[in-house]
């Protein structure tokens, strides 16, 4: 599949959202800002938001939903960025709703039944208008918070955590009839599904399972971020390998797609008018590519 690079320079990118006008829409999680990357590759900040911005989408209202870890501390080797921990001045995690036109924002959440979020990571609305998010939880070299996913109303009213406790749950999207919500764990290498009763409720589970197991991936390959296919595969962003790997929900065989030259590949979106131009952030060189996708896959709003 023949890659084109759209820009390079970008501090960590992360969460991009394909707009109408073609240009991208993400964060850049070491710069701590929501910007815009033109088609021509030019960059301008949208907001600083402190902290990790870290996944975004559009809401029902044309505001941008933003994912904030915190911040993280980082390192580089090789010209590979990467982050390795929590930064002293840590607080908690947060949802933000960022003005796309003038850079005004919000926090709209940072705790949920009296728990502060730690990480949220990605997000992905649904056809209520409401939004499904991850929280990662944070880390030092001598803890690990237990994850979770949450599901929040745009309108700063209402959060409620769906389920955990999961070990480190990153990548979150819905099902082409937004009946399932698939979730990756970071360092399990995992996919779950889970089928959905009502807006943020899942129906019960086994007594030992933390949920339905679609996929494992061998070897050391980490997962991040999602995006789901019209066909209801989907494409889970491959850390330490460096790519794309397209799941199928029935146990069939994955397909990769390399992304040269870095082992920090960790989102994909897609859009165009046919919904088979898909944008993958290189988070570890800083950069964003384009590629004509073989099948056209969902948008991270389900409302339209």
């Amino acid at each position: 599949m023949k890659l084109t690079k759209i820009c390079g320079g970008l501090g960590f990118p992360e969460g991009p959202i394909a707009m109408a006008d073609g240009s991208i829409i993400l964060v850049e999680i070491r710069r701590k800002t929501l910007s815009r990357v033109h088609p021509d590759g030019r960059i301008d900040v949208i907001a600083d938001l402190g902290g990790g911005p870290n996944g975004a989408a559009i809401g029902p209202d044309g505001m941008i939903y933003v994912c904030n870890n915190g911040g993280f501390v980082w390192t580089e080797t090789d010209g590979i960025a990467r982050p390795i921990g929590t930064p002293p001045d840590y607080v908690s995690g947060s949802i933000q709703r960022v003005d796309p036109t003038t850079g005004s924002f919000e926090t709209l959440y940072d705790s949920c039944d009296g728990q502060p979020l730690r990480g949220p990571n990605d997000i992905v609305f649904d056809a209520e208008g409401g939004f499904y998010f991850t929280d990662l939880g944070k880390s030092t070299s001598e803890y690990v918070h237990h994850g979770a996913f949450y599901y929040a109303k745009p309108d700063g009213s209402d959060i409620r955590r769906v389920h955990g406790p999961m070990i480190t749950p990153n990548g979150i999207g819905l099902s082409p009839d937004g009946k399932t919500v698939h979730v990756a764990e970071t360092r399990t290498s995992r996919i779950w599904s889970y089928d959905l009763i009502a807006p943020g409720e899942i129906a019960a589970l086994p007594f030992t399972m933390p949920g339905r197991l679609t996929a494992t991936l061998p070897d050391y390959q980490l997962l991040d971020s999602l995006a789901v296919q019209a066909d209801g595969q989907i494409c889970v962003a491959t850390l330490m390998r460096g790519g794309i790997s397209v799941v199928p929900t029935d146990g069939g065989p994955v397909t990769f797609i390399e992304v040269p030259g870095d082992p920090y590949t960790t989102n994909i979106c897609f859009g165009g008018p046919d919904m088979q131009d898909a944008y993958i952030t290189a988070s570890g060189t800083g950069c964003l590519y384009h590629a004509r996708w073989p099948s056209p896959g969902l948008r991270l709003s389900f409302n339209g």
